[in-house]
């Protein structure tokens, strides 16, 4: 299963939350061995940007560890609302 979380951040944020968000993905893609990736969409609306976290084919239970992660970390703070997490399988390895 893959993970996609997306949420919005302050433009005036962006550099202080690119560092922090980077570090704690190197962090689990270390610990758990998942793949990450960090996504960003161009256009700023409102002051804010739509970031998206990906992480893929992760194990069952590590959707509870990335929680866990984020909300003992300071990235709450720098997000405008809440995370949504969307979940995806590769129809690929299903098939």
């Amino acid at each position: 299963m893959d993970l996609y979380v997306y949420y919005r951040v302050q433009v005036a944020d962006a550099a202080v939350f690119l560092t922090k968000i980077t570090e704690m993905q190197d962090n689990l893609s270390r610990e758990y061995g998942v793949r990450t990736a960090l996504k960003r969409r161009p256009e700023e609306q409102d002051g804010l940007h739509t970031w998206m976290e990906v992480y893929l084919e992760v194990a069952e239970g590590f959707e509870a560890t990335l929680e866990q992660t984020v909300a003992s970390s300071q990235l709450p703070s720098m997000i405008a609302g809440k995370r949504h997490v969307e979940h995806f399988l590769d129809l690929t390895l299903c098939a």
